[in-house]
């Protein structure tokens, strides 16, 4: 039985199909039509789904959708009316939009569908829709490798949720209590993001990269005014202070006054101001979810904690929650966004709605794959794409591939690396990756300004083999999907005593990995099995035998503003237009000319490729 789930109309979209409660395929929107965050309907993500399991849309049986809309015009609704006559402009701008799309949804996807894949409407599935924070449970306990655990979804909001609370067991799931709009963890958080010059629903992870160079001396004034934290973990927020609620922006000119500068422009210089605060609303929110934590601990008993929302993507407080020793053991959907309620979507409806059993799963496994849920291009689809760019390349077996590339991360090459399925979530996981040394410090700056081309102070995470994580990072037995932080061991700390502050830190040497530890002697770790990804293990073990190190930089392959990316051409292009030295795609080694160097421009929607 198929059920195909789907996820639109916010942001990243994305389609996920399951057969029998296996994962089939899973992939964000906007890997194909190369729009960051793309909203739209995800047609070439369903297009791809469909061609891995080999089947027609009208061999699904039922599509799920990822949330209910008529409760979230409620919600809407409901909002403007008690905000009466503030948020008028904000209201005038939403209701069309919801009158002309997102009340019809059901109807919009039969015409998507129909008109896409040229099918009768009758020889369509049925469609169902599931509550969007039951999507993000369903994601997380379903595709865990608990069979008990306490669930919790922390996000902006959902219909009426924004944290809620469940119990997860065998094929079950119990909701145990939940925070409303307008207080939201999610949307606080985001609140900073945006006062802090950065763009919301994107920008958090800058925000979360920028808090370690700062002091986080503005905690107690957040608690004080902006939210009353309770010790159950649930909270309340003054609104007075937020502008969110019916208006354009997140802020307003009291949240301005309360610290004593104004929201930051864009693309502006970053004061220690904004530093200190990006530090400071980081603490809240792991207070927060720490609270959260212990409650759910109490209410469930249970020994494992699984998280989704996109607050748990926040990886700095997941590594906290798990050094805190509430629960013996967390997973966090490494999809844990909006573009994983497709999946939790089809999750939920297999097991609550048809009370079908979980997937049997070896040892401590999970249902994810590793994530590695995308699009796959073998080296006869790679090859043409090679040679129609004119590029200086060579086979090589793939015995031979992992050692050839330790030696280039050797002497300092940086790689472009695009290898099997790609990745379903925001991470790179060793399918569309960029690999470096991870020693020298000023790795960092390459790989930040030269490359990726975004704002130097962004941290770097390291992937290492997961049989000698623990030698390397505290605490770090397994970490497949970069979602927590761990303390970089004490033996590869250096001495780390500077008067040096703000972005001033940058140029500190503070370990022996020095372009991925944070200012706080942290680093967000990958670590990988070799059973899960040979290749990419085998060239770790490759590198470890000429440097004594099996740990290198793994950051997605990707230019700032852009989706990682997808397909042969996707990597050539954004080869060619980096200062990536080498690409390793499939079993080809690709070495860049000087003269081939491009600018990169808007990329044109391409479909799947179907032959």
């Amino acid at each position: 039985m198929y059920i195909l789930g789907l996820s639109c109309f916010y942001h990243d979209s994305a389609a996920a199909l399951i057969k029998d409660g296996h994962i089939v395929a899973a992939a964000q929107e906007e890997r194909f039509t190369r729009k960051k965050h793309d909203a739209s309907f995800p047609k070439q993500a369903t297009e791809y789904c469909l061609k891995e399991a080999g089947i027609s849309i009208t061999d699904v049986d039922s599509i799920v959708y990822y949330e209910k809309p008529f409760l979230t015009f409620e919600r809407l609704l409901e909002t403007y009316i008690s905000q009466s006559p503030r948020g008028f402009t904000s209201f005038i701008k939403a209701m069309p939009l919801w009158l002309k799309q997102k009340l019809g949804i059901r109807s919009i996807i039969r015409h998507e569908l129909r008109t896409f894949f040229e099918v009768k409407k009758s020889d369509l599935p049925q469609i169902l829709f599931s509550a969007h924070h039951l999507s993000h449970a369903a994601s997380a306990f379903f595709a865990s490798p608990y069979e008990d655990a306490a669930v919790l979804c922390l996000d902006g909001v959902g219909e009426w949720a924004t944290t809620t609370l469940w119990h997860g067991h065998d094929n079950t799931l119990k909701p145990l209590g939940e925070l409303h709009f307008p207080h939201s963890l999610g949307l606080l958080y985001s609140a900073f993001t945006y006062f802090c010059g950065f763009k919301v629903n994107s920008g958090e992870y800058k925000l979360m990269g920028l808090a370690p160079y700062g002091k986080p001396r503005f905690t107690d004034v957040i608690k004080q005014n902006l939210i009353d934290i309770k010790d159950d973990g649930s909270f309340r927020l003054d609104l007075s202070y937020f502008d969110y609620i019916v208006g354009l922006k997140m802020t307003n000119s009291k949240f301005s006054k309360l610290f004593g500068v104004p929201a930051r422009k864009p693309e502006t210089d970053l004061g220690q101001v904004y530093m200190d605060l990006a530090a400071s609303i980081q603490v809240v929110t792991e207070e927060v979810i720490l609270k959260l934590a212990k409650t759910a601990k109490e209410k469930t008993r249970s020994k494992s904690l699984c998280l989704a929302g996109g607050v748990a993507l926040n990886c700095v407080a997941n590594g906290r929650l798990l050094r805190s020793e509430i629960f013996d053991s967390i997973w966090v959907q490494p999809a844990a966004g909006d573009a994983g309620g497709a999946l939790g979507a089809s999750l939920a409806y297999w097991h609550l709605g048809l009370n079908k059993p979980r997937v049997e799963l070896a040892g401590d496994k999970d249902l994810m794959q590793n994530a590695y849920l995308g699009p796959e291009f073998g080296n006869s689809a790679i090859e043409p794409v090679l040679k129609q760019h004119n590029l200086k390349y060579r086979s090589l077996e793939s015995a031979k591939l992992p050692s050839t590339i330790a030696e280039l991360l050797e002497k300092q090459q940086v790689i472009g690396w695009f290898q099997g399925r790609m990745e379903y979530g925001p991470r790179a996981l060793g399918a569309r990756s960029i690999m470096a040394d991870a020693r020298p410090q000023q790795m960092q700056h390459t790989v930040n300004r030269k490359v990726k081309f975004r704002e130097s102070f962004r941290p770097l995470a390291p992937v290492i083999t997961i049989d000698r994580a623990a030698e390397f990072f505290d605490g770090c037995e397994s970490s497949p999907y970069m979602i927590l932080t761990f303390p970089v061991s004490r033996a590869q700390l250096k001495n780390t005593e500077t008067e040096a502050t703000g972005l001033e830190l940058l140029i500190v040497d503070r370990s022996n990995l020095g372009s991925i530890t944070l200012v706080n002697g942290s680093a967000r770790v990958q670590t990988i099995d070799k059973s899960d990804n040979t290749l990419y293990h085998e060239t770790l073990s490759e590198f470890e035998k000429l440097t004594g190190y099996p740990v290198t930089i793994n950051t997605s392959f990707n230019v700032r503003g852009e989706p990682i990316v997808c397909t042969p051409e996707d990597a050539v292009r954004c080869f060619l237009a980096t200062d990536i030295d080498f690409l390793v795609i499939g079993n080809f080694l690709v070495e860049k000319l000087d003269s081939q160097r491009i600018e990169l421009e808007d990329q044109p929607n391409h479909h799947f490729p179907l032959d």
